[in-house]
């Protein structure tokens, strides 16, 4: 009887690609962003502010809603444009995108006053900023192709 050198009932690693990675990391990060936004409406007094028109000290005007929608259409669109960007514009996008995102995550603690809701906080922005750098990761270890090999795939795409 021969042994194989593998252990016996080892799963094999399926490789993703980098934009399904990413796709997915933006996907998880979308999910925490929306979730602790409706989380924080338990906090006590959060509903009355948004009644008389007021989130983070600022009027929920049409030029709030507008900031609002535009905040989280971006990382919703990262989603798609994670799959469909050709590599090296969706590469940039990534690193860019994820960068600008770290300052809007830690945001959602400024103006808070005491620290009854801090390991809320530290939680939600411990694990969108821990999604945030593993785009930046991802993004940044693209691989690579040869010179010889990228000139190979131009030439069949040409066909």
């Amino acid at each position: 009887m021969t042994r194989s050198s593998t252990t016996a009932g080892a799963f094999q690693q399926a490789q993703l690609p980098v934009q399904a990675k990413l796709a997915a990391a933006w996907t998880s990060f979308m999910f925490l962003y929306i979730y602790v936004d409706y989380l924080h409406l338990y906090k006590p007094g959060s509903i009355d502010e948004i009644l008389v028109g007021v989130v983070h000290e600022f009027d929920t005007g049409p030029t709030f809603v507008a900031l609002a929608l535009t905040l989280m259409a971006i990382p919703i669109l990262m989603i798609m444009l994670s799959t469909t960007l050709p590599a090296r514009v969706n590469r940039a996008t990534n690193l860019v995108v994820a960068t600008l995102y770290i300052p809007v995550s830690m945001y959602n603690v400024a103006g808070e006053e005491s620290w009854t809701y801090s390991y809320f906080y530290g939680l939600s922005i411990g694990l969108e900023v821990l999604l945030l750098a593993f785009i930046l990761r991802a993004a940044w270890t693209w691989p690579r192709t040869t010179r010889a090999t990228a000139g190979r795939d131009l030439a069949q795409a040409r066909v």
